[in-house]
């Protein structure tokens, strides 16, 4: 019985410390000096912890289609802010401002999203929009 009990807590500390080290700062990943401002369609919402993140197809000036990814705040804090699990839907046009991550890859963290469809402006649900 205390083998089993032994195997269970061992079991649950790796898997809870493996969740607090996928987790990251907002400084590690993304960089505050370089905003971004872009309009397109979700095209996937991933409401999950540690944090939602959310896609959309953007047009490109030269009419390309780039997908990016939109890290957001936790589930819980986006209740708070407003948010429902289907505040944002397929299809949906937004504009989102944020800062773009650090690597130069097409993600970013969102700050705010404003829906095209009700001019509604929902914030990401972390402290100062980051």
């Amino acid at each position: 019985m205390r083998t089993r009990l032994a195997i269970v807590m061992g079991v649950a500390a790796i898997a809870a410390s493996g969740q607090a080290l996928a987790h990251h700062s907002f400084a590690a990943e993304f960089d505050a000096q370089k905003p971004l401002k872009l309009t397109g369609a979700v095209t996937k919402v991933e409401w999950s912890n540690p944090h939602i993140w959310f896609f959309m197809d953007v047009k490109n000036e030269d009419g390309t289609v780039t997908n990016w990814g939109f890290e957001m705040g936790s589930p819980n804090s986006l209740l708070r802010s407003g948010w429902k699990r289907d505040s944002m839907k397929l299809g949906d046009v937004v504009a989102v401002e944020a800062s773009r991550a650090r690597d130069g890859s097409n993600n970013a963290n969102a700050h705010s999203v404003v829906l095209a469809s009700t001019g509604q402006r929902l914030f990401s649900g972390q402290p100062g929009g980051q």
